[in-house]
């Protein structure tokens, strides 16, 4: 189950990414659009962090609950694989 609140989220990075794409199209100022791209990272990891509780929260959850080791095993791997990426 996806938040309709990290998809308005999501929207509102595309849009600034836009921004930034006509910002340097304009020839602004580089610290202008440095300012704008550190606002798009922070507000894709804010995204990132949502969708991160909302898969612990349902999907490892419902597994746990499941009893299915198997399956237990399963959501565990993907987040130490998730984990070993984000360290990269």
């Amino acid at each position: 189950m996806k938040s309709q609140r990290t998809i308005t989220r999501l929207r509102r990075i595309e849009g600034q990414v836009r921004g930034i794409t006509k910002m340097l199209e304009e020839d602004r100022y580089c610290i202008d659009i440095l300012h704008q791209m550190q606002a798009v990272k922070a507000a894709l990891a804010r995204a990132e962090s949502e969708i991160l509780k909302d898969h612990a929260s349902h999907c490892v959850e419902d597994a746990i609950r499941s009893g299915n080791s198997e399956e237990q095993r399963g959501k565990v791997a993907e987040l130490v694989d998730l984990f070993d990426k984000l360290k990269r």
